[in-house]
């Protein structure tokens, strides 16, 4: 792949790294097809899916002359574009296995956008985020689910507006990102993230992730309680949850832990 570098190891930890470190890991429509492609590409094997960057920015936002192009496209050819974009968020944001972003330097735009997809984002002190969209006299469009999701609209209302940048310590203050460290610490922390992810039980997490998602926002009324209870009692008679019981009982790792 021209824009990626995939590899997996022999615990199903998958690292997606971009690769555009003279572009600053910068996003054209080929970019985000690749991007899209290598998520749904990846091996039942992966239990971890991180992804990382080469250089010195974790993802500028849009590339600049891809943007420059765009001002001669028809209204049509901009909503592939913009179709384009929405698929590779989406594709990152139901991807079924945990996701972990590994943040240095800048995050502008969509490179934000992309974190904000990503289930666990651990940043460096001196990395950046940013919905710059405005000072380009655009819109967040695409992203806003997902921002809205991990910031709320209130500060979503200041930095969509203002677009201005904020760094890490703010960024996690507003829930955007859930572990800051320092540059020389930041393969450790993600490491134990990873190795947190690896002791519980596959199923379970994949299981999770449909569940936030169908109760974000929804009102507590009986329908959705009783669609809870049948989930619950369905999963405690699966093969993975008699394993896990019996390992708790038993004093001893499960099957699926390294």
């Amino acid at each position: 792949m021209a824009y990626l570098k995939t590899q997996t190891d022999s615990r199903g930890v998958t690292v997606i790294t971009l690769n555009r470190p003279e572009q600053y890991n910068a996003m054209d429509r080929a970019f985000m097809d690749e991007l899209t492609l290598g998520i749904k590409s990846l091996s039942s094997n992966t239990r971890v899916l991180v992804i990382d960057a080469n250089g010195r920015h974790f993802c500028a936002g849009a590339d600049i002359n891809w943007m420059k192009a765009s001002t001669s496209l028809s209204v049509a050819q901009n909503r592939d574009d913009a179709m384009a974009l929405s698929n590779m968020l989406d594709t990152l944001n139901t991807f079924h296995r945990p996701v972990i972003a590994r943040v240095h330097g800048a995050a502008l735009g969509g490179g934000t956008g992309l974190a904000c997809c990503c289930d666990i984002v651990v940043a460096c002190e001196s990395a950046q985020f940013a919905f710059s969209e405005v000072k380009l006299g655009i819109i967040p469009a695409t992203i806003s689910p997902y921002a809205l999701a991990a910031i709320g609209p209130r500060a979503a209302r200041r930095y969509f507006i203002t677009g201005e940048r904020m760094d890490a310590l703010e960024a996690y203050r507003l829930g955007l990102v859930h572990h800051v460290c320092s540059t020389d610490n930041l393969d450790t922390r993600v490491e134990e993230i990873v190795s947190a992810i690896l002791d519980a039980s596959p199923a379970a997490q994949k299981n999770v992730k449909s569940l936030i998602a169908e109760v974000a926002g929804r009102p507590v009324d009986t329908a959705l309680r009783e669609s809870l209870s049948e989930q619950l009692a369905t999963i405690r008679t699966t093969d993975e949850a008699q394993e896990g019981l019996s390992a708790f009982l038993e004093k001893r790792p499960a099957q699926w832990t390294f």
